[in-house]
């Protein structure tokens, strides 16, 4: 009896695993996977109410290029990411990130180039939006070579530290084809943008770079999407 039965089991098992590839996890998912067992960084939690006005930011906006030497606060960048692609509050389509984007596709990928900032060792590191954390992805202070990559703008080594934007365009060309270019350049400036008024509110200075080298800051940072602006940030210099 168990013999008859036993094709019957080994096709029903067979159909089965036919069903159900994804239980072999995916490349992608395991590159996942790895990312989750680095170390994460918790950011300190952001502030909703400065006492700066929205309008004085605007007014006072402004590209810097110089920079005092006085280190970043673990704070004060928590609060520029948060600016950058932070949780913003529930949109019609789920929780929404404080930078609009086409179709809630979010192609940007937000990462900050640490050179002197308290509380963090230098080196490369990827924004988690939804945690509000940093993970790790170059060590060592990458400013100099990172300048050198932006045809040597030496304001790019001198500041504390940078946020670079980049973008894995095909989240939105999936959806929305060629078209899809255009609205991620779109989602680089209001990001950009957030960033410029929230260093007004935090009395910092900021600029945006878009000209240097693609491959070269790719292999700096060690990452596969592509980067659209470096923004160099420090506080203000009285020079």
């Amino acid at each position: 009896m168990v013999r008859a039965l036993f094709p019957l089991f080994s096709c029903l098992f067979l159909g089965i695993a036919l069903l159900f590839p994804a239980c072999t996890s995916p490349a992608g998912n395991l590159q996942d996977l790895g990312n989750d067992r680095l170390e994460k960084i918790k950011l300190p939690p952001t502030a909703l109410d400065s006492g700066y006005s929205l309008e004085r930011a605007i007014f006072e906006r402004v590209s810097r290029r110089s920079f005092s030497e006085r280190p970043l606060t673990l704070e004060q960048v928590a609060q520029l990411l948060w600016a950058a692609q932070g949780t913003g509050v529930d949109g019609v389509t789920g929780v929404s990130r404080t930078a609009p984007s086409a179709g809630a596709t979010y192609p940007m990928e937000i990462y900050l180039v640490a050179g002197e900032v308290d509380g963090l060792d230098p080196g490369g590191y990827r924004y988690r939006y939804a945690e509000h954390s940093l993970v790790k992805t170059a060590s060592k202070d990458r400013r100099e070579k990172i300048a050198a990559a932006a045809l040597n703008q030496h304001f790019v080594a001198s500041d504390p530290a940078s946020i670079v934007l980049a973008a894995d365009y095909g989240r939105t060309t999936s959806r929305y084809g060629d078209r899809g270019i255009r609205y991620v350049y779109m989602e680089v400036g209001h990001i950009a943008q957030n960033i410029y008024l929230q260093c007004g509110s935090l009395n910092l200075g900021a600029v945006a770079v878009g000209a240097f080298d693609d491959e070269r800051v790719k292999g700096l940072l060690e990452i596969e999407e592509e980067p659209l602006m470096i923004i160099p940030l420090g506080e203000i210099s009285s020079r």
